[in-house]
């Protein structure tokens, strides 16, 4: 049925464009826009209130970042770098101060050894002369006087590490460190020579100890003559290589009292059969050879503290360095 065109409805059916010509009047157009966001044009970016967004090559040949942005960015970094410096001058000082208290600690110790070597040493200077002075060729090789100089170089050493550890001072510290390698090396190489030089040495030693023996009983040599008793009573040994290398001395046969199997006054005039037959010599050599692991481990123990020493002055040497560089 068709509909009839009095029939009114709220809703109208939108025009074609061929129906009817929606064209604006002039000037309308221009109205409106203005009233909505500018006026329309190829400058404008927006359409009746509706905002358009430019294209990218717009968009690129317009956007310029705001100089503000780069200055925050730059000192958000720079504060970022400052936070990270500061906890690693915080670390390196926290390790500073650690190994400064072990190095103070190690060298004090170092220090009250080298005291009580030297105590040892003037006691035994005090009270038995010139002890275990056995060569003719180094009479103040004596056990007393080796004693005091090594006791005093300990004490000057340890004294130097602890003053460098608690100031921290590089001048100190490469001072000790110096010092320790020196000794160090000078200790290395002794040993070394001796070993490479074995049989030199016991044939010289030999020779020096028997012209030792003519100042057994003289005046002034107290040391070597105590020295040559003790040793022939503990080691039950005579002479340096037999108990003959003592008729040269008393240009006869006779020996010590020290010498014989029982002690008594001038047994040394009684026959050979009541004398020590073993040299001092060999005897005191196998001896030492007997006792190698402990004196190998004397000598062990003695270079790792000065290696631990040295390790702890160059590393503290170089933790000062650090953190004056980057802490200052």
């Amino acid at each position: 049925m068709r509909r009839s065109s009095t029939d009114e409805s709220t809703y109208h059916r939108s025009p074609s464009l061929d129906s009817k010509d929606y064209s604006f009047p002039n000037g309308a157009f221009r109205r409106y826009s203005s009233m909505y966001g500018g006026q329309f044009g190829a400058a404008s970016n927006s359409f009746f209130g509706f905002h358009t967004n430019p294209g990218p090559k717009a968009t690129k040949a317009k956007y310029t970042t705001p100089k503000g942005n780069k200055y925050v960015v730059f000192y958000l970094d720079l504060s970022f770098i400052f936070l990270l410096e500061l906890k690693r001058c915080s670390m390196a000082h926290n390790c500073l101060q650690c190994i400064k208290y072990l190095m103070f600690v190690f060298n004090l110790l170092f220090w009250l050894g080298g005291c009580g070597i030297l105590g040892v040493g003037i006691w035994l200077a005090v009270t038995q002369g010139n002890f275990a002075t056995l060569s003719s060729s180094f009479p103040s090789l004596s056990a007393a006087n080796l004693l005091i100089v090594t006791g005093t170089f300990v004490m000057i050493i340890g004294f130097v590490g602890c003053i460098g550890a608690i100031k921290e001072n590089k001048c100190l510290l490469l001072s000790f460190f110096i010092m320790l390698l020196i000794i160090f090396l000078l200790e290395l190489t002794v040993v070394i020579l001796f070993f490479v030089y074995t049989d030199k040495i016991d044939k010289y030693a030999q020779r020096d100890l028997k012209k030792g023996l003519h100042l057994y009983g003289t005046e002034g040599n107290i040391g070597l003559t105590n020295a040559w008793s003790i040793i022939q009573t503990d080691f039950r040994c005579c002479g340096v290589s037999n108990y003959t290398d003592w008729f040269d001395v008393y240009n006869t046969t006779r020996v010590p009292d020290s010498c014989c199997l029982e002690f008594s006054e001038n047994c040394g005039l009684h026959s050979p059969g009541t004398w020590w037959k073993a040299p001092c010599y060999e005897t005191v050599k196998i001896w030492l050879q007997e006792n190698l692991l402990a004196v190998g481990i004397f000598g062990l123990c003695t270079a790792m503290v000065q290696i631990l020493g040295l390790t702890f002055a160059m590393t503290m040497y170089c933790q000062v360095v650090k953190a004056d560089t980057y802490c200052a």
